[in-house]
């Protein structure tokens, strides 16, 4: 319990000083807050005189009453108008405070280090920044739209009913503080149930859309009933916490009011006996009366806004969670932008594994001289896609140093070094947008007569021009719109309107039928020319051609040279290519 109230005033702490931006707006929402207050308590006293003058049938100021009731008139009018202004300052403040922290958020996730990504779930992820987000913002602008006012008014019913008269109001000071001991006890226990609240919605939020994401393998399978089983046992779970946390919650408001309705009694007995004994004018109780109502409810709003604020706390502590998380280490400052880049790379006593307890990469060395084909090939699981990583520096190099033209990758620009780099994966992926954007997603400036040579040289052109608006057809997130070789073909005309000095393709024409993978080959060998290449293949009879062919198992290099070397050998390459061709 304690360590949830320390993360809860921890979160909050954190919440300040993203508030503390907008010092302006803050001070003008306490300023019109305590305008309305002031104005609205003043009503009584006013509605009080007016009491005082209607005595008896027959003994009316009227003249009186008419003059009170047309200053009552302006001062509801001047509270409308100030609580309309507070109101304005304090929807600025939390959406500008929403806003900074999603843009912090998802400026963290552009510079978070990949295996960051790699084990998390993205639906958890998507959670915190949109979900968790948005309970953060109703916290927060019911705690600025109710909190202030709630507490001057409290302040300002006191300092009002200790000017009528000091008795009765000290009765009301000793009963407030069981009303205080009640919300702070309840307080205390909806934090750690609102935390769990939001880390199961997020569980929940990542399986539906692994889900969605997987639908045709889900239904192809028949994994629709084992879905439903982890859905509803995540659902379940969804359902105690909430519910927990709504008990706690939903004890706060008649808690209160049952110590509220102590006070207003109290104020009632007392003041009447005083009003009987001629200490107090009716008109005086009947002020009193309306400050122990007014003094009462606050409590009520505060004990709802307490707990909406521990349930905002509780989500914003997740999103602090993301925000706070280890970015990729930063450039060095005198980091060397590559420029005019050759293609020779080096790879020496390269050590990497993925869990400290799992090697996967030992003692690498690798030379490759500008222009040469690199193929990798092996197991599945030897590293081939590891290599690609570390090529990009997606991961850094646990042991040795891995040199692009001499210049170490640790000491370049990372921006500069991926840029050098032309990549097609053999996952696809497209954004949601035109096809014409897709393609020049690396080349935003890039022209028409560009992209469309780009296309025509990835055989993309004819599939684009029969879709309904060429490559104005906008196509839905990560092409669902298209065939999976469609999407691959668009993907590898990205490249090719980049051409940057080196290549990496991994898999990148799996998805493509035989005929029109000839085509690519010949457009790939085309555009290698004078360009060092990394081409990571399942099928041996893409890499025929290569340089150098590479053949890993377990993390390591057991044999090199050209595809006929390779199989006069006769080693684990020459099983590898039989293998594939065996009857």
């Amino acid at each position: 319990m304690k360590t949830d109230v320390r993360q809860s005033g921890q979160t909050l702490i954190k919440v300040l000083r993203y508030l503390r931006r907008y010092w302006f707006f803050l001070i003008l929402s306490l300023i019109f807050a305590g305008v309305t207050v002031v104005l609205t308590l003043y009503v009584p006293v006013l509605t009080g005189q007016a009491v005082d003058l209607i005595v008896e049938a027959g003994q009316v100021d009227f003249e009186g009453v008419f003059a009170i009731g047309k200053r009552i008139a302006v001062l509801v009018a001047v509270t409308a108008l100030a609580q309309w202004v507070m109101n304005v300052c304090n929807n600025k403040i939390t959406y500008d405070v929403i806003r900074d922290i999603r843009e912090e958020a998802f400026g963290r996730l552009q510079i978070l280090p990949l295996k960051y990504m790699d084990s998390r779930n993205s639906g958890e992820i998507v959670s915190r920044v949109i979900a968790d987000v948005d309970q953060f913002a109703d916290g927060l602008l019911m705690g600025f739209t109710q909190l202030f006012t709630g507490v001057l008014t409290i302040l300002g019913t006191l300092g009002f009913m200790f000017s009528i008269n000091v008795w009765i109001a000290l009765v009301v000071v000793l009963i407030t503080p069981v009303s205080l001991v009640v919300a702070s006890f309840i307080a205390n226990r909806t934090y750690s149930m609102f935390h769990l609240q939001s880390e199961t919605r997020g569980e929940q939020t990542a399986l539906i859309d692994e889900m969605i994401g997987g639908q045709k393998v889900v239904q192809a399978f028949g994994y629709e009933d084992k879905a439903m089983e982890r859905f509803d046992e995540i659902n379940g779970r969804l359902e105690k916490y909430s519910l927990r946390a709504i008990f706690f919650s939903s004890i706060t408001n008649p808690s209160t009011r049952f110590v509220n309705s102590l006070v207003y009694t109290g104020v009632g007995l007392t003041g009447a006996l005083a009003a009987v004994s001629g200490r107090l004018t009716v008109g005086q109780l009947s002020c009193f009366l309306s400050y122990a109502n007014q003094y009462t409810k606050p409590f009520n709003e505060i004990s709802g806004v307490v707990t909406e604020l521990q349930n905002a706390l509780a989500c914003a502590s997740r999103i602090f969670e993301l925000i706070e998380e280890e970015p990729q280490a930063e450039d060095d400052p005198d980091a060397v932008v590559l420029a005019d880049v050759k293609g020779t790379v080096e790879l020496s006593h390269v050590d990497f594994r993925y869990r400290p307890d799992v090697p996967l990469i030992q003692d690498l060395n690798l030379c490759v001289r500008p222009g040469k084909r690199v193929a990798i090939v092996g197991p599945t699981g030897c590293g081939k896609t590891t290599i690609i990583n570390l090529l990009m520096r997606f991961y850094d190099v646990d042991d040795g140093k891995i040199c692009v033209d001499g210049v170490p990758v640790r000491h370049a620009v990372r921006d500069s070094l991926r840029r050098s780099y032309g990549m097609v994966l053999q996952d696809t992926w497209l954004k949601a947008g035109t096809i014409r954007e897709n393609i020049a997603y690396g080349r935003p400036e890039a022209s028409m007569e560009e992209v469309t040579e780009a296309a025509k040289r990835a055989y993309a052109h004819s599939f684009i021009v029969r879709l309904p608006k060429g490559y104005d057809t906008v196509i839905a997130e990560d092409g669902g719109n298209i065939s999976q070789g469609q999407k691959q073909l668009l993907c590898i005309a990205r490249v090719m309107l980049c051409l940057p000095p080196m290549l990496i393709l991994d898999e990148a024409t799996s998805s493509i039928d035989t005929r029109t993978e000839l085509k690519i080959q010949r457009a790939f060998a085309k555009m290698m020319e004078g360009r060092t290449s990394f081409i990571v293949a399942h099928r041996l009879s893409t890499i025929r051609e290569a340089d150098v062919i590479l053949v890993m198992k377990d993390g390591k290099i057991i044999e090199q040279g050209r595809h006929e070397e390779l199989l006069q050998k006769n080693g684990f390459y020459a099983k590898l290519y039989n293998s594939q061709f065996a009857v």
